[in-house]
């Protein structure tokens, strides 16, 4: 299979094989008006198999996005056909409008306006909890 360079935009490599549909749909990659390449399950020396998302196009990501899904992932930056900048992921301190909170009872059911904010409380074990009423985050 042969997917084309882009001169210009993102590449998000190291993707856990699974994930890549999961950061497409967070990210809301089906609602740019550029190319965008998703390879599932690429062969890698390192993970085995992985997945891949090509952007062919200079746009801002959420990293926290990112981090929430699956730390180990770069960011490659393309200028002019070449890798400018690597950004290495990790899990994020804090989520803002990410996930929401599975509380019936959390104030953010009731009190819509209020963003959706959960804090990282075991990094070990990847547990974010809502900051409204300490729920995990599933």
């Amino acid at each position: 299979m042969t997917v084309d360079t882009i001169k210009n935009g993102i590449v998000i490599d190291h993707i856990t094989a699974g994930l890549g549909m999961k950061i497409y749909a967070l990210l809301k990659l089906d609602e740019l008006d550029c190319s965008v390449a998703f390879i599932k399950n690429a062969p890698s020396k390192l993970m085995g198999k992985k997945d891949i998302i090509k952007i062919d196009a200079d746009i801002e990501v959420n990293t926290d996005i990112l981090g929430y899904i699956d730390p180990d992932i770069t960011v490659n930056i393309i200028k002019d056909g070449n890798i400018v900048e690597k950004k290495r992921i990790a899990l994020p301190e804090k989520l803002e409008n990410v996930i929401t909170c599975k509380n019936p009872r959390c104030i953010t059911t009731t009190e819509q306006e209020l963003p959706q904010i959960f804090k990282l409380t075991d990094k070990e074990n990847r547990v974010y909890r809502c900051i409204y009423c300490e729920s995990k985050a599933k």
